[in-house]
């Protein structure tokens, strides 16, 4: 674990809750504590505390202000699903880059004006491109389920792999443990060579679910519904037109 180093102490400067937020992301969240940040921002815990009231403000302000600092998807007047595609990226890279914001999001400590601006956006993409607002929501719902599922993933993975213990030795350690005729499927996976792809598997997932919302709703399967370049459900679809045609 990294020291963080204090400012200089002397006269205390001027601070305000959204220089605070920036110290909290400076110090690093694995360090944040009322006297870290204090010591970085130059002033005293007791006056810290006139700003925030304790260590789990500090983290909230700090993951708002983080969420705050991402840009969303922009509105061009895109297909939908190109959109939704779009942030469901945005979703999955966004909270697996912070893994704090993972746990803030689903303690509620995410600011409701930014939820909003998220939520209200998405449906205004929908509704326009022929979506009634109920299914604008599931629709968007949805897809961000699959975003936040992936980055819980992707972080976990990550801190395992940074372990040793990726999932694949995992895998083999387990079924090393069982009798040999147990889990056959899985054994025969791992010794054709599988690697797991989480990128292009991310992007299968969502593909999956837009293709089911376009039929859902009796929405074109196009190419923006399945055009999702790393997904192998995206090149199927085309392969298939183009055996009909030639026949």
């Amino acid at each position: 674990m990294s020291e963080v180093a204090p400012r200089r102490v002397g006269r205390p400067p001027r601070i305000d809750r959204d220089s605070i937020a920036r110290a909290v992301l400076e110090v690093g969240f694995d360090n944040v504590t009322m006297r870290s940040v204090a010591a970085h921002l130059g002033v005293s815990v007791p006056g810290l505390y006139h700003y925030v009231r304790g260590k789990d403000d500090l983290l909230r302000l700090g993951a708002e202000h983080s969420i705050a600092e991402i840009h969303l998807p922009e509105d061009t007047g895109q297909h939908w699903a190109t959109w939704l595609r779009k942030w469901a990226r945005y979703t999955r890279t966004a909270m697996a880059r912070r893994p704090e914001l993972i746990e803030h999001y689903l303690a509620g400590g995410i600011d409701p004006q930014r939820m909003v601006e998220v939520v209200g956006r998405a449906l205004d993409v929908l509704v326009r491109e022929g979506f009634d607002h109920k299914a604008a929501v599931a629709a968007w719902d949805a897809v961000g389920s699959i975003a936040l599922g992936s980055a819980v993933e992707d972080v976990r993975e990550a801190s395992a792999a940074g372990d040793g213990r990726p999932w694949i030795s995992r895998m083999h350690g387990d079924l090393a443990q069982r009798p040999a005729e147990e889990q056959a499927t899985l054994r025969t996976l791992l010794g054709s060579g599988y690697v797991p792809d989480r990128d292009a598997e991310f992007e299968d997932k969502v593909t999956a679910v837009l293709i089911g919302l376009a039929v859902q709703h009796g929405r074109p399967v196009d190419d923006e519904v399945t055009g999702a370049p790393d997904s192998t459900l995206a090149r199927a679809p085309r392969r298939r037109r183009a055996t009909r045609r030639g026949g």
